[in-house]
């Protein structure tokens, strides 16, 4: 079985077609899914879609950083009010993201501190978003007391980059559609991760992986990363996605049956 990590099947890009694409996901062997919140107005989609798809979905609340505005404190607010309520098993998607937009860096540098100690508190792991922002996440984790526990989402650093991490804490590196993209230089870094630090994911419905770039990208689609990711690592894709699944449930929480 395979476990998207990181899915958004609950926004509007799937609102007509939503059965055939968790049909379409089954068949290629994906059988459990992360749904990360992306800010207030996305929350009870979410949670409906993970209604009816009970027990396949988990769902992980937090503010995503280019949804960090003027606002950020009634909206942090009414996330840090949702997560109280057990539903979730993360906090996230949440981090830095200096490549749209750096006119609310420091209100990011402080909502992403808020829902790390948020994560603490809850005992949650973190889902991690990082656009150009590594070194200002980085800075934030060096003035916490506790270190969350969580993973770098959809990664695409250096091996410096993962060694910085590390000095940190123990992190998992959420891969995607972009390992196969014919210029990514996140395919090097492969070996540095490990497999039992690897998490599978697609960020549907961004960043479909080759022989589907262009399309609207969904989970079943991760079976052509699964593959990519295999076979630069020269294992089997089968085992890949039995030790990536024990990774998601050992870092999310949920005991393999």
């Amino acid at each position: 079985m395979l476990v998207d990590s990181h899915t958004h099947l609950y926004l509007e890009e799937f609102k007509d077609d939503i059965e055939a694409v968790m049909d379409r996901a089954s068949e290629s062997g994906v059988g459990h899914f992360m749904f990360p919140n992306v800010d207030l107005s996305t929350i009870e989609p979410m949670k409906r879609l993970a209604g009816r798809y009970n027990g396949l979905v988990d769902m992980a609340i937090g503010l995503h950083p280019t949804e960090v505005n003027e606002n950020w404190v009634d909206a942090i607010n009414i996330i840090e009010n949702e997560a109280e309520t057990g539903l979730y098993k993360a906090i996230g998607e949440i981090g830095i993201d200096l490549y749209w937009d750096k006119s609310f860096l420091e209100q990011q540098l402080t909502v992403f501190k808020l829902q790390c100690e948020l994560s603490c508190k809850l005992d949650l792991p973190v889902i991690i978003h990082c656009r150009e922002g590594l070194a200002e996440i980085l800075s934030v984790f060096d003035t916490l007391p506790v270190l969350p526990r969580g993973v770098f989402h959809s990664f695409g650093g250096t091996v410096e980059d993962i060694k910085e991490i590390r000095r940190r804490g123990d992190f998992y590196f959420g891969i995607n559609g972009i390992v196969t993209f014919k210029n990514a230089k996140v395919r090097e870094v492969l070996p540095e991760i490990g497999v039992d630090r690897l998490l599978l994911e697609t960020d549907a419905p961004y960043l479909a992986p080759v022989p589907k770039r262009g399309k609207r990208n969904e989970s079943g689609f991760l079976i052509h990363t699964a593959g990519y990711v295999a076979n630069e690592l020269r294992i089997d894709t089968d085992k890949l996605g039995e030790m990536t699944t024990e990774n998601y449930y050992r870092l999310f929480g949920k005991q393999i049956n």
